[in-house]
């Protein structure tokens, strides 16, 4: 397992440079660009141009040589202008690493990725690793809240359905489940607040955050009921796909687990319905389930709140990159999907791993041979 272990560890650093060679890129090409930001919010024609200018950087992610003050002072000088100081332009490529060729850039991106130093945020005045520490605490509650929640929900009733496969239970849950898979999280989420957050009908819920104005000030009781009363529709929206996808997985493995000859054999002996279940089947079923808690955290942390941030303003990453990609704020974006980016790459190696805990007789290193 050593060998197969390195071999993945060695394996994830072509991977993980190749995706951000891919992405870099491509962003090449993309029209626009900080610099091109700059100049339209000193114009007046950005579409935030009260966004504060700062940050020094080399390429995507370096430090570069400090341009003091391009950002509120000279905006006022050149606002209007038919045109601008080619000296003012020579600066602002200084300032983003942008008069150093592309493919010097993103070495220099890489290097710096390597100690994890992610540079100072264009347009943010804060450095990188700051704006995604926090971030963070709302990816994680959603996130941990969400995969808790969805398979002590989903694992329980894939087994009831798989008992009773086929019973009316089986049939109008499968229905109310594959409804709820269905629907888009980001719709569930507007009509969730239509009818609960005060929209047209019910105020039972708030509408947006974590927390509550008056947060500091209520008791450790009072805290705890106020954010998860927040996070009551969020997680509701999120969770409506994983529960079908997780409940049928379950069953699924449970119905050919129980079909086999030896939970026959078990029932033979005398054994009790939930002996045979949970003590012969249960282990051999969840393989498949369990090795995925690793890949489904990771979808709910990262990937699957974008549009359910944005819906209940909740500042977590998944809108920090979204917006940092729409600002053209490159060392935030890039140093998101890096972070994302080396985490999947773990996190499947911590799969296969799981795979190997759960049911020792799989050997990945054997196979690779």
């Amino acid at each position: 397992m050593g060998a197969y272990i390195a071999k993945r560890l060695l394996l994830m650093i072509p991977t993980l440079f190749g995706i951000m060679l891919i992405t870099f890129a491509i962003i090449q090409f993309v029209p626009g660009g900080p610099i091109e930001r700059v100049i339209a919010q000193i114009q007046g024609t950005a579409i935030d141009p009260t966004a504060r200018i700062g940050g020094q950087s080399g390429g995507e992610a370096g430090r570069a040589p400090d341009a003091t003050s391009v950002g509120d002072t000279v905006a006022v000088k050149y606002r209007g202008a038919q045109g601008l100081d080619p000296d003012f332009i020579k600066k602002l490529e200084i300032q983003f690493g942008f008069d150093k060729p592309a493919h010097e850039r993103f070495f220099l991106m890489m290097k710096n990725y390597l100690t994890f130093n992610f540079g100072q945020s264009y347009f943010r005045d804060k450095p990188v690793v700051d704006l995604i520490i926090e971030k963070m605490p709302v990816s994680i509650s959603l996130g941990i809240w969400l995969a808790i929640i969805t398979n002590f929900v989903s694992i329980p009733l894939g087994i009831r359905k798989a008992v009773k496969d086929g019973s009316t239970f089986d049939i109008w849950t499968s229905g109310v489940i594959i409804i709820g898979y269905a629907i888009p999280g980001f719709i569930l989420a507007i009509f969730l607040i239509v009818m609960f957050a005060g929209g047209s009908y019910f105020n039972w819920f708030p509408l947006r955050g974590l927390t509550s104005d008056d947060f500091t000030n209520l008791s450790f009781f009072g805290k705890a009921v106020d954010y998860a009363w927040h996070l009551v529709l969020p997680l509701i929206a999120l969770g409506i796909g994983g529960f079908a996808t997780t409940t049928l997985l379950t069953k699924n493995s449970f119905l050919d687990e129980i079909r086999k000859q030896y939970v026959i054999t078990a029932r033979a002996k005398g054994l009790t319905e939930r002996r045979v279940l949970y003590g012969h089947v249960f282990r051999n079923a969840m393989l498949i389930v369990i090795a995925g808690f690793p890949g489904a955290f990771l979808s709910a942390f990262f990937t699957g709140s974008l549009l359910i941030e944005q819906i209940f303003s909740l500042d977590g990453l998944g809108l920090l990159t979204f917006n940092s990609a729409l600002n053209r704020d490159y060392p935030v974006f890039f140093a998101n999907l890096y972070i994302f980016t080396l985490v999947g790459l773990i996190v499947a190696l911590i799969s296969d791993l799981t795979y190997t805990w759960v049911d020792p007789r799989i050997d990945f290193e054997a196979r690779a041979l």
